[in-house]
């Protein structure tokens, strides 16, 4: 299996971004946390390279996510289980160039990446607005004002976080809970790997 530091190399490779190595941090943060969390503790490792790797072409090719992805992890050595786990989190959406993703996400891993990556933004997007511009004093209700607000980041899909919820057979408010709980507690780790 690919290791933790090559992932990230590969990551950093096709993607310059600071927001997107962020994002791709907390979702392997978050992912690793829900492994611990449903009993999967063992495979921890693995399910935080899926997060970090999960969009691996979205900063070069945003019109054809997770149609280039396959190309850009093979040739990294990578797996086809993370493969279709990666390709898996864009079930159901299409993408700019008019394809429907037709990956379906099958283990649990791959239906928490598919709840939790979208969520992780539009926590992260209410944690920015906040005085402290941290996830580690938000409360659960303040998030639900900003998930029930239409306008407050639009690019986040509501309806991709309650597809994900359904998918793993969760209330919408433990999905909003657990990834806000993952988020806090390694928001201080994440940081420091970006300094």
């Amino acid at each position: 299996m690919i290791t933790r530091n090559e992932a990230f190399e590969l990551l950093k490779k096709y993607n310059k971004d600071p927001f997107h190595i962020q994002h791709a941090l907390t979702v392997e943060a978050a992912m690793k946390w829900y492994a611990k969390e449903l009993g999967y503790e063992d495979n921890a490792e693995y399910w935080g390279i899926v997060g970090l790797l999960h969009d691996i072409d979205f900063e070069l090719y945003p019109e054809e996510h997770c149609l280039k992805a396959p190309e850009l992890l093979r040739e990294g050595g990578v797996s086809e289980d993370i493969i279709h786990a990666v390709c898996s989190h864009g079930y159901g959406i299409t993408v700019g160039c008019g394809v429907t993703i037709d990956v379906e996400p099958i283990h649990e891993m791959e239906k928490v990446l598919f709840a939790a990556d979208e969520l992780t933004g539009l926590i992260w997007a209410a944690a920015l607005m906040r005085p402290s511009k941290s996830t580690k004093d938000m409360e659960l209700k303040s998030l639900k004002k900003k998930y029930k607000s239409k306008g407050f980041a639009a690019g986040c899909s509501r309806e991709v976080i309650e597809r994900g919820a359904d998918q793993l057979g969760w209330e919408l408010d433990k999905l909003l809970t657990m990834t806000l709980q993952a988020m806090a507690e390694n928001e201080d780790a994440i940081n420091a790997e970006l300094a």
